[in-house]
């Protein structure tokens, strides 16, 4: 992929990721090339699923005020995709993750209360074929790449 992506490109990326909705002229301007341009860039980013789409990344008043934390869980054989099919079902997961080590999958989840995610990590240790979980909550974030500069 890195040999169809050039330097104009990959400042694109970092431009769009720090903030997808900039109008194409400003990011033109920034670029130093024609507004026509960067569409196009855009265009063929998207078309060829280097873009994979945009979305929206909660703002310091909603993220502070949520309970986050990061579940492991490991499955039993043959169970993977049905433990899967039952975590897309509830909202409050946010990702799944595949990793190595003594877990299957590391789990993102984000609620509103303690007792909405002690509820949580009860259903999900319900889930059939999930073998054992261990849960931490993030209680700050250090570091975040994925924030948008300048951003309140």
């Amino acid at each position: 992929m890195n040999e169809r992506l050039d330097a104009i490109d990959r400042q694109l990326l970092s431009l769009l990721q720090a903030n997808a909705r900039e109008p194409a002229a400003i990011l033109a301007r920034k670029l130093g090339l024609a507004r026509t341009t960067v569409v196009a860039r855009i265009a063929r980013l998207e078309r060829e699923h280097i873009v994979a789409g945009y979305g929206v990344r909660l703002g310091r008043l909603l993220e502070e005020a949520a309970v986050r934390a990061y579940c492991f869980i490991s499955v039993l054989p043959k169970t993977p995709a049905a433990v899967i099919r039952e975590l897309e079902k509830m909202p409050e997961v946010e990702e799944v993750s595949s990793v190595s080590g003594p877990y299957d999958y590391l789990i993102f989840l984000r609620c509103e209360t303690h007792e909405q995610l002690d509820e949580l990590l009860d259903r999900i240790g319900l889930i059939d074929g999930v073998k054992q979980t261990q849960t931490s909550i993030v209680l700050s974030r250090k570091l975040d790449r994925r924030s948008a500069v300048g951003a309140p």
